[in-house]
């Protein structure tokens, strides 16, 4: 009996073309507050039909990018002070946007949620996070392994919270707290201290001491941001 090959799909030119005007809103090309080239004008830019151009505008509009006018030129809107959650992910993937500064503003959100939701979690599943937690007192020393680990146990108290608004927060740029984990994970004095962080938390998971388990994480949020400080100073 024969097996079929692995195709991979080709990708769609309404996808790409949301990608492609992603990218250029990103980079500035088209700047916020300013408007699209007109939709004939771009099409032929681009290499696409106008309804496909049309259905990528849809679907950027959609997330909050632009705000399309009947009648009038389409605008970008100001994605910093006007965007939303669904735009964390798309900022994640874009390294022209993905600066020093702009990690310190998300961890410094996640250390002010995640004792919260530490507590939340150790409050209610503490049982489950004993079982979660013993994987982490034998980790690789590795960075990739840590900033793996560290992103995954976050989202694992997220939902252990009970609270989902938690993880949909997080969701939002989990990925990014995996790449700055990378970096702050190369050292070997913050993986030490960080295994010394997991230890503890499952020693208070088996004494179901919540409080405890938030001052912790608070600390280890603090150290992470101190060590990103360093950079958006430099």
């Amino acid at each position: 009996m024969s097996t079929q090959p692995n195709w991979i799909s080709p990708e769609k030119p309404i996808d790409l073309t949301e990608k492609q005007l992603l990218a250029a809103i990103l980079d500035g090309t088209f700047s916020t507050g300013t408007s699209l080239p007109p939709e004939r004008e771009l099409a032929q830019s681009l290499g696409i039909t106008r309804p496909t151009l049309r259905g990528a505008l849809q679907r950027l509009s959609r997330d909050g990018w632009i705000q399309i006018q009947q009648g009038k030129s389409t605008i970008v809107k100001d994605y910093w002070k006007e965007g939303n959650l669904v735009m964390l992910n798309a900022l994640s993937k874009q390294p022209e946007v993905l600066t020093p500064a702009l990690i310190w503003n998300l961890l410094e959100v996640r250390a002010a949620l995640a004792p919260q939701y530490t507590r939340l979690a150790f409050s209610r599943s503490a049982e489950q996070l004993i079982d979660f937690l013993n994987r982490y007192t034998d980790l690789p020393d590795t960075p990739d392994a840590y900033a793996q680990a560290d992103q995954e146990l976050h989202h694992q108290l997220t939902v252990l919270s009970g609270n989902p608004i938690f993880t949909l927060i997080y969701n939002g740029f989990r990925q990014i707290s995996y790449q700055a984990g990378l970096d702050y994970f190369a050292s070997v004095e913050a993986r030490e201290s960080s295994l010394e962080f997991y230890k503890g938390l499952l020693q208070d998971a088996h004494n179901h001491d919540p409080q405890s388990a938030a001052r912790r994480t608070a600390a280890v949020m603090q150290d992470s941001l101190d060590f990103w400080q360093k950079f958006v100073r430099s």
